[in-house]
């Protein structure tokens, strides 16, 4: 009973009191001094062990306390690492004197912020990395599921603004592409209605999204899409390309064959579509259908039934290319023998012993060799025609020297006087001409391995002899001179002797009569006159007569005053010949 009343009071008794009681109950009880020892040992042990027990736990306590704390400041400056802001730092209050607790208080707002933030920078982080992971497989062919991995480690802006910069330049590449998508199929449809092919089939075979209902956001720009698109466009232009030389040449060949037939043009307007095209390139030919292969198989047709027509008319084709070969070899200077080659042709095809198509082709053949020959001799025949310019401009002048009364004060002496100065120079250069021309043609004749022949007659043969009568002619001037010399000798002597006073000299800077040049054109060869040349007639005969070119030279009348004519109005706007006259030298 004692000891349960005492319990009751038990939270209102101090130690100091209940060890009194004891002592009371000691004494009442008789209790030993050792025994008393012994029992207070055991209480202040036991008092120890509670004590101990108390502040370990108190200890512990401020150990989890210190973690958390040291846990809050890692995380804080893991946080502030991360997101690469350390403003939130800065604002923390300095509570490094104060309690645990204290310090704990001051850093758990800091902590819910920056976790806030980091929250809503990997949300951003995710948002990019996605897009640019979308804008990848759009890239790369093949869509991803996967969520993209944030690495939470490095949530700073400056990396944030990394991943925003790579995806803009992946979007502008995604545009890039789609623009050359767009135009690859752009290029598609126009080539295949020039082709007369199915556009959306086409284009469905390259990849299913480029067809006109997809919207343009979801179309293909793989790079799988974008070789296909360039390989397809390749092979439609090559075709193209193909047909259209296809279509020229059956175009050429329609017109060959309208020509050698005469065809009405009312027959020649039903293939306007395909003649059109001939000389246009492949990027000039942009009409729908233009190159379809019916309209290819459509020319082919006609161009068969033509072939067929030919045969018919054989002769007269054969003729026609006849003629045109003659022509050729007219217009080359080069003998031929028309006869023989009609009577030839005649008797192909009367004997039926060649095909239609073998002949044309032969005189095809031999109308390209005619012209390759005209080709080689055209240098050598345009300089021979300049010779032979040269040399009526030698005849006119010595016919023109020979006029007594050429400076007279006629109308148009002052024309014949300029076209005399020209045609000094231009016969000043004939020596030089003949040297070039001969030159050629020998170079010529090794290389071909023949004669060069000027309508059957060879051409320095031509040379050589004209070389002979200019030598003939000059010789023969030079003795006319001569006798011209001693007949005026006694003339001289009789005026001297009955003349009262020698006429006065001519001083040096009097003008000179006309044609003290008269012969500087002439060079060491002479100068041929070309109607000394060896032209053929028209029975095919080709003559050179020496002596009668010698009379001609010699006998040749004199010019008449007036070798241009002009009109009145030339005249009377002309001026006064004696200007004309000063710029002529006097000949010896």
């Amino acid at each position: 009973m004692v000891t349960d009343t005492e319990s009751t009071h038990l939270g209102e008794i101090t130690c100091g009191t209940l060890l009194q009681k004891l002592q009371e109950i000691w004494d009442e009880v008789g209790e030993s001094d050792e025994e008393r020892d012994k029992l207070l040992l055991q209480i202040e042990q036991e008092c120890l062990h509670v004590y101990k027990r108390k502040v370990e736990q108190a200890a512990k306590s401020r150990a989890e306390l210190l973690q958390t704390l040291s846990d809050a400041n890692a995380e804080l400056s893991s946080l502030t690492t991360s997101l690469g802001d350390k403003t939130f730092v800065n604002d923390i209050p300095d509570k490094s004197s104060g309690t645990i607790k204290e310090q704990l208080a001051a850093i758990a707002p800091a902590l819910e912020q920056l976790w806030q933030q980091k929250d809503e920078r990997v949300r951003e982080f995710s948002d990019v990395q996605s897009q640019i992971q979308k804008i990848c497989g759009e890239i790369a062919g093949g869509l991803s599921s996967e969520v993209p991995i944030v690495d939470e480690s490095d949530l700073s802006l400056k990396k944030l603004d990394d991943f925003q910069s790579q995806l803009q330049e992946l979007q502008k590449e995604k545009s890039d592409r789609l623009q050359k998508v767009l135009e690859f199929v752009s290029s598609v449809h126009d080539l295949c209605a020039v082709l007369g092919l199915d556009f959306l089939n086409t284009v469905t075979e390259v990849h299913p999204s480029l067809d006109e209902e997809t919207g343009v956001e979801a179309k293909s720009i793989s790079n799988e899409t974008l070789s296909r698109l360039a390989k397809t466009v390749l092979a439609l232009k090559d075709d193209k390309k193909q047909r259209l030389q296809k279509l020229q040449e059956l175009a050429t060949q329609l017109i060959d064959l309208w020509n050698l037939m005469d065809t009405p043009d009312e027959e020649r307007e039903l293939f306007d579509h395909v003649t059109c095209n001939i000389s246009a390139s492949v990027d000039e030919v942009t009409k729908p259908g233009a190159l379809a292969h019916d309209l290819i198989k459509q020319a082919e047709v006609e161009v068969d039934r033509l072939d067929q027509l030919k045969a018919s008319r054989m002769k007269e084709i054969a003729f026609k290319k006849q003629t045109e070969l003659e022509e050729i070899y007219v217009r080359a200077h080069v003998e031929t023998n028309p006869e023989s080659a009609r009577e030839r042709i005649m008797s192909l095809i009367d004997s039926g012993n060649v095909e239609p198509t073998e002949l044309l082709a032969d005189m095809d053949s031999q109308i390209a060799k005619a012209k390759e020959e005209a080709f080689s001799r055209k240098d050598i025949l345009d300089r021979v025609e300049k010779w032979m310019s040269a040399c009526e401009e030698e005849s006119w002048l010595e016919d023109y020297n020979r006029d007594q009364n050429r400076y007279s004060a006629s109308r148009g002496a002052h024309l014949n006087l300029k076209r005399a100065e020209k045609a000094r120079v231009l016969v000043s250069k004939i020596p030089a001409m003949v040297d070039t021309l001969v030159a050629k043609t020998r170079a010529w004749e090794e290389e071909h391995n023949m004669s060069f022949a000027y309508d059957g007659v060879p051409l320095l043969a031509m040379f050589d002899e004209c070389g002979m009568l200019r030598q003939e002619r000059e010789d023969e001037k030079r003795r006319l001179r001569e006798q011209k010399k001693v007949q005026e000798q006694p003339h001289v002597e009789q005026d001297t002797a009955f003349s009262t006073r020698p006429s006065p000299a001519r001083p040096v800077s009097a003008k000179k009569p006309v044609g003290a040049r008269a012969n500087n054109g002439v060079g060491a060869n002479g100068t041929p006159n070309r109607r000394l040349s060896l032209n053929a007639n028209q029975n095919g005969s080709r003559s050179v007569a020496k002596e009668g070119g010698r009379r001609e030279s010699l006998n040749r009348p004199a010019a008449p005053t007036n070798y241009v004519a002009i009109s009145k109005e030339e005249a009377a706007s002309s001026p006064p010949v004696s200007g004309a006259v000063d710029q002529v030298p006097a000949s010896p």
